[in-house]
């Protein structure tokens, strides 16, 4: 049981994140990288996989962008939700 959970899903989740972060770092626009440049989050990423690619998602990611790699549409806003006497026109009974 500890062998399925330790190196077998746990090493496979982290190679998937390690990739997909590689596909996001070459797919983003130069101009939207924070922090670093390009190269230097390239060279982060594959050199320390589990912590470049956490850094990458947490400070070099644009901000809002999708989930696809090197998708740069801004997501949407999440809706907050709104009470009635948020609305100018409500008047308590």
């Amino acid at each position: 049981m500890i062998r399925l959970f330790g190196p077998g899903l746990l090493g496979l989740a982290v190679m998937a994140l390690w990739l997909y972060c590689i596909f996001d770092v070459i797919s983003t626009d130069d101009s939207l990288v924070r922090n670093l440049p390009k190269v230097i989050w390239l060279v982060f990423v594959l050199l320390i996989p589990l912590i470049g690619s956490i850094s990458w998602l947490a400070l070099g990611r644009p901000l809002y962008a999708g989930w696809r790699p090197g998708d740069t549409e801004r997501r949407p806003p999440r809706r907050r939700a709104d009470g009635p006497d948020d609305d100018p026109d409500w008047r308590p009974s």
